[in-house]
């Protein structure tokens, strides 16, 4: 009986603490592409995020595609 109390009482803080972590908001996510005169592609990407406790993240990511040759 006492072990099926502490299996319960833990299952249960396991739920609760899964709860109130929660995941990352995203708050604002932009893409833009540019085509270059050399036919390359630019992307740059930025996205901004809020964590459960209240922390703001950006991250911004730059990718450079060279261009085809027929």
């Amino acid at each position: 009986m006492k072990t099926c109390k502490m299996a319960l009482w833990a299952a249960t803080s396991a739920l609760a603490l899964f709860l109130t972590t929660g995941c990352d908001r995203t708050v604002s996510r932009t893409e833009t592409e540019k085509v270059k005169k050399d036919g390359s592609v630019e992307t740059k990407e930025k996205t901004v995020t809020e964590s459960p406790d209240g922390t703001i993240k950006k991250e911004e990511e730059k990718k450079t595609t060279p261009p085809q040759n027929p």
